[in-house]
C-alpha cells in the first residue's frame, strides 16, 4: 500500500513537471517526445529561475507562442499581441530612433492620479485634468482681480499738475527691446492659450475642422516665435539688469506694498521693488524655465535623448511656467497701461513729465536732477525748443 501511494505521488509530480515544461518552452521543445520530456523534467526549477532573471524576453516568447496558438483556434483575436505591446518591450524596427521599437510606453502614474496607466495616457490625463483646470482658473482669477482693482480703486493718477518739462525715461534701444519682448511674448501667450484651452472653448463654436487648422497654425507660430522671444529676452536682461539690482529702498517698498499700507509716498529708484520682482521672478527665472523647456520641445538642444518621457516632462514644466508668467504679466500689463497714468506714454514715446517722475520714482528723479544719471530733458513740444542735457 505504501509503495502504491509513493508511485502515485511520483506520477503526479512527473505529470505536473511535464505540463509546466510544455507551457514555458518554445514550440520546438513542446513538440519533443514524451520520453525526452520525462528525462528533462528534473531541471524544471532552473528553467523557472532563468525566467525570473529575464522576465521580458521569456514573457514575450510566451506571448508570441500564445498568439500563434490563438490564431489557429480564434482567427482575428490579437489579444496576446497587444499584451506584448503593452509590456513596453522594444521590438525590431527599421526606423531610426530611441523608442521606435516601442509602440506603447510602460505604465506610469502622475501626481493626483488614482491608478497607474500607460505613461502616454497618464500624461494626457494630467495635462487635460489638473494642469488645464488649475491653470485656467488662475488666469481667470488674475483677470477678475485686476478688473476689481480698476473698477473699485481706479487707476493711479498724478496728484500734482504736469509741468510740461519732459525727462527721457527709456532710450530708443530700450523701447525697441521691450516691445520686441512684449510682442513675441503676447504672440506665444495667445497661441499657447488657444492650444491649451481652445478645444474646450473654441472647438464647440468653430467646429473640429476649423479649430484643427487654427491649432495647427498656432503650433507652428509658437515654435518659430519662441527662439526670437528667447533672444530678445537675453538682450533685455543685459540692458535692464543694472537698474534692477536690489537696494535699501526695496525693503521699505515691499513692507508698505508700494504705499498701500501707511501714509505717504514710498520713494524708489528707476524701478521700484514690484518691478524688480517682476524682472527677476517673471522675466528672468520663469522666462529661463519657459525658454529651456521650449527648446527641448522644439528639439533644439544638441546631444539630448528625445524620448517620449523627456518630452512629456518638458511639456509639463513648460505649461506650468508659462501659465505662471502669463498670470504675472497681466499685472505688469495693467500697471503699464490703464493702471497708472503716464506709464504707457513712457514706453511709447520714451519721455515722462517731471511730476510723474517725482511722484513715482523720486530717488531716480533726484539722480537725474543732480546729473548722476544722464537723461535728456526737453521743453514742452509746443515750444519747439531742442532737447538739452540735464544739469
Amino acid at each position: 500500500m505504501k509503495t502504491w501511494i509513493t508511485g502515485l505521488a511520483l506520477s503526479l509530480a512527473l505529470g505536473a513537471g511535464a505540463a509546466h515544461a510544455q507551457e514555458t518552452k518554445p514550440p520546438a521543445a513542446a513538440a519533443a517526445p514524451a520520453a525526452t520530456t520525462a528525462t528533462t523534467a528534473a531541471p524544471a526549477a532552473p528553467v523557472v529561475q532563468v525566467q525570473a532573471q529575464a522576465p521580458n524576453v521569456e514573457s514575450v516568447d510566451i506571448l508570441k507562442q500564445n498568439q500563434a496558438e490563438r490564431t489557429l483556434v480564434q482567427p482575428g483575436n490579437n489579444a496576446p499581441t497587444w499584451r506584448i505591446v503593452k509590456e513596453g518591450t522594444k521590438n525590431y524596427t527599421s526606423l531610426p530612433g530611441a523608442e521606435m521599437g516601442v509602440l506603447i510606453q510602460p505604465k506610469a502614474q502622475f501626481p493626483g492620479q488614482d491608478r497607474a496607466t500607460t505613461a502616454g495616457e497618464a500624461w494626457r490625463q494630467y495635462r487635460n485634468g489638473p494642469l488645464t483646470q488649475i491653470g485656467g482658473w488662475l488666469l481667470i482669477l488674475a483677470v477678475v482681480a485686476l478688473a476689481a482693482v480698476y473698477f473699485i480703486k481706479g487707476p493711479i493718477r498724478l496728484k500734482g499738475a504736469r509741468t510740461g518739462r519732459l525727462i527721457e525715461r527709456f532710450t530708443s534701444l530700450e523701447r525697441i527691446t521691450h516691445w520686441t519682448v512684449a510682442i513675441t511674448f503676447l504672440t506665444l501667450a495667445i497661441s499657447g492659450v488657444i492650444m491649451l484651452f481652445g478645444k474646450y472653448v473654441l472647438m464647440p463654436v468653430f467646429g473640429h475642422t476649423l479649430f484643427g487648422w487654427l491649432a495647427y497654425a498656432c503650433k507652428n507660430i509658437h515654435n518659430f516665435v519662441g527662439p526670437l522671444f528667447s533672444l530678445s529676452l537675453i538682450v533685455m536682461f543685459v540692458i535692464f539688469v543694472k537698474d534692477n539690482l536690489p537696494n535699501g529702498s526695496d525693503g521699505v517698498w515691499i513692507r508698505r506694498l508700494g504705499g498701500a499700507i501707511g501714509d505717504g509716498h514710498v520713494k524708489s529708484g528707476r524701478f521700484n521693488a514690484g518691478e524688480k520682482l517682476w524682472f527677476w521672478g517673471g522675466v528672468t527665472l520663469l522666462g529661463l524655465i519657459v525658454t529651456a523647456s521650449g527648446f527641448v520641445l522644439d528639439m533644439l538642444v544638441p546631444g539630448l535623448l528625445y524620448t517620449r518621457g523627456t518630452m512629456q516632462i518638458a511639456n509639463v514644466i513648460h505649461l506650468v511656467a508659462a501659465v505662471l508668467v502669463f498670470a504675472m504679466s497681466l499685472g505688469h500689463i495693467y500697471m503699464g497701461t490703464v493702471g497708472t497714468e503716464g506709464a504707457y506714454e513712457a514706453m511709447r514715446n520714451g519721455y515722462v513729465d517731471d511730476t510723474w517722475a517725482k511722484e513715482h520714482h523720486e530717488l531716480w528723479y533726484d539722480q537725474v536732477q543732480r546729473g548722476e544719471v544722464p537723461r535728456v530733458r526737453s521743453n514742452p513740444p509746443a515750444s519747439g525748443s531742442a532737447p538739452v542735457k540735464a544739469v
